[in-house]
């Protein structure tokens, strides 16, 4: 197994022999999920519902992180709040078999939430509050901050260092890229402190399914410690839904409003990481057929010009 491509024997045999090592017997089905980051399959179960079957990502997190994580779903999931949670097999939720580590969990269908509905972002909101209830009451210890750090100096880093920018745009980019940096950090500055929680951490349309039930939540994987906020601006395609989304949260859980001024920060922060993720994951043979923009000079002249965009409006 190789870190640049750490799939590439990742067979079904192997993802079946996986879930039939947990004593359930699959039934041979097997479908690939959207996932670049981990691998993400819905293996079907002899007389019984099919399961999610996660394999990690090696060398992402430690085996402490990811328990980390497990552990914070099951506290949300025993607090009665939709989040789907790893299942356990002989007490363990992270498994390890043929040189992967995996988990898995049971399958919950749904659809994307309606971002128009007031209903569903007011509904949203009070289960934010909720999750974000639940993750005030202790830190993590595992899994880092959602700072500049690790959404800034990591990508930048790794885009700098990578064959896809063009050699003539190194220079460019490093200018731009420490300006969103700068900008960010005077924000975050002039805002103050805030209080942070552990959190979703990505907390987008796409990781929340809604069924006639109702919503639940799904992929904990990049929770991370930080201000509340950033469970709440991705569902808030603008300040009609942000209000909606806080009508609900404050009916659960006070919010410090000066949090909203971070959300420019928080978007420029985030769309400069998904480059840099694109850049360190490229020897993966599954991103340069997701992302075959990243290979064409002109996207990255355009990421240049649209970081001192976002430079300018912080």
């Amino acid at each position: 197994m190789s870190l640049d491509a750490p799939y590439t024997d990742l067979d079904p045999e192997r993802v079946l022999r996986a879930v039939e090592a947990c004593d359930l017997w699959t039934d041979g089905r097997l479908l690939a999920l959207n996932s670049y980051e981990n691998r993400v399959w819905q293996v079907g179960i002899e007389d019984a519902a099919p399961v999610i079957a996660k394999f990690y990502r090696p060398g992402r997190w430690s085996d402490a992180a990811i328990l980390e994580e497990h552990a914070f779903a099951r506290e949300l999931a025993d607090a009665e709040i939709p989040v789907v949670a790893p299942l356990a097999f002989d007490g363990q939720t992270l498994l390890d078999r043929e040189g992967y580590r995996y988990a898995l969990t049971p399958r919950h269908g749904g659809r994307a939430p309606s971002l128009e509905s007031e209903e569903q972002l007011e509904w949203l909101g009070r289960l934010i509050a909720r999750i974000h209830t639940v993750g005030a009451r202790q830190p993590f210890a595992q899994r880092g901050q959602l700072d500049r750090a690790n959404l800034i100096d990591t990508p930048m880093r790794a885009v700098l260092a990578s064959t896809l920018l063009p050699s003539n745009l190194m220079a460019a980019y490093r200018t731009a890229a420490e300006r969103v940096d700068q900008a960010v950090a005077a924000r975050f500055e002039a805002v103050g402190p805030v209080r942070r929680i552990r959190l979703h951490g990505d907390c987008h349309p796409g990781n929340v399914l809604w069924t006639d039930a109702g919503p639940h939540f799904v992929d904990l994987d990049d929770a991370r410690t930080g201000p509340a906020v950033q469970d709440l601006w991705m569902l808030a395609n603008d300040q009609r839904a942000m209000d909606v989304l806080l009508e609900g949260y404050q009916q659960m859980r006070e919010f410090d409003y000066a949090e909203l001024a971070l959300i420019p920060a928080l978007r420029a922060m985030r769309q400069l990481h998904h480059a840099g993720w694109i850049a360190a994951r490229w020897h993966d043979p599954a991103f340069p057929t997701a992302f075959p923009f990243a290979a064409e000079p002109r996207w990255w002249e355009q990421h240049i010009a649209d970081l001192h965009e976002l430079a300018e409006d912080l």
